[in-house]
């Protein structure tokens, strides 16, 4: 039986990927030896490596104001990171927007490191919506905001217009639709969406923002080292590289962002008008506001749960279970997920 994986992450990446990423793992560019076991420093790796930035690059549009980065520890480490590098060490000021888990974990952490003030909540419904109308003050040092928010199924359709560097949590939207990255300071991702494996961060920054916090800042967490090192100051996450270029090559070859939008917009249409005409389902979320990625919904009838996630299993349908703080169901709906599995939920649906 086919399986549909609707996980919200790690998530489904193409079955080409998986196959070139598991031959690799046998026999490495016909080395004789795998990748996981070759040195980051070898010529091998150096060109995945290189490949790697050069095609985020690419199908990013990145501007040579920026550079890019693959490195560790996850979104949660940018949360500190990002901070620490832009925040000044006397009268620090960030300004976040805060839109559910992550925004709020991204805040807890720049206290460490100056006054944070929270320009926008949508925490007064469970997050339910993207603040609109706020202001943000002149003098801080960034803004942060999550651009979609993998729990409570919101994204933002439009980015905050402030003179401030912008830093972006893109950890699950990423890749799935054009970005103006000239409009940011900072956008980060931990690749195991729609960019690879766990285990790799994107990092996207622009570098004459850097340097300027008068603070010692620890060499790991610094972004100048960093890129100095070109993202190989310690051993870096050698595989999950390797697969998130293999997957940069498959988004390349599918005609890039504008065509993968295309098909993101078509997937959520479709399970949305399944939502919104089934007398049997609810979606809370401002429609204004509804995420392409991760569409969370419930049963009007609770009790029916258990039967719902029973016929999805028997379809072959997986991980729909909804995040413990809003219950019900999520569908993650990422790059690589086919119409076909989207439809195979839908017919399950259509039998409630």
């Amino acid at each position: 039986m086919k399986k549909h994986n609707f996980s919200a992450g790690p998530s489904i990446l193409p079955q080409e990927v998986f196959e070139k990423a598991s031959q690799a793992i046998l026999d490495f560019d016909n080395t004789g030896l795998s990748l996981i076991e070759i040195s980051h420093r070898s010529k091998e790796f150096v060109a995945v490596y290189n490949k790697a930035v050069a095609l985020v690059k690419e199908i990013l549009e990145v501007p040579s104001t920026h550079e890019v980065l693959f490195l560790q520890g996850g979104a949660s480490t940018q949360f500190l990171m990002s901070a620490i590098n832009l925040i000044k060490k006397d009268n620090g000021k960030a300004a976040y927007i805060n839109t559910g888990s992550w925004s709020t974990k991204a805040a807890k952490e720049a206290k460490n490191f100056g006054e944070v003030i929270e320009v926008a909540s949508s925490a007064d419904t469970n997050h339910n919506y993207i603040p609109k109308g706020y202001e943000i003050p002149t003098d801080v040092d960034l803004v942060h905001f999550t651009s979609n928010n993998t729990i409570f199924g919101t994204q933002f359709q439009a980015y905050p217009e402030t003179e401030a560097p912008l830093v972006a949590d893109m950890s699950s939207d990423i890749f799935s639709k054009p970005v103006d990255v000239s409009k940011f300071g900072i956008i980060y991702a931990g690749a195991q969406k729609n960019l690879g494996p766990a285990g790799a961060t994107l990092v996207i920054v622009k570098k004459d923002i850097l340097g300027n916090t008068g603070r010692a800042i620890p060499s790991m967490l610094d972004y100048q080292v960093q890129i100095k090192g070109e993202s190989m100051f310690n051993t870096p996450p050698v595989f999950a590289i390797y697969v998130s270029m293999l997957n940069l090559e498959y988004m390349k070859a599918q005609g890039g962002l504008k065509v993968i939008a295309k098909a993101n917009e078509e997937k959520a249409a479709m399970l949305y008008q399944e939502i919104d005409n089934n007398p049997s389902f609810v979606n809370h979320v401002a429609k204004e506001d509804r995420s392409l990625m991760n569409v969370v919904f419930l049963l009007n009838d609770t009790s029916r749960d258990a039967e719902f996630l029973d016929a999805c299993t028997a379809a072959g349908i997986s991980n729909v279970k909804g995040h413990r703080s809003v219950g019900g169901f999520r569908a993650s709906i990422y790059n690589a997920m086919p119409k076909e599995s989207v439809q195979a939920l839908i017919n399950i649906m259509k039998k409630f």
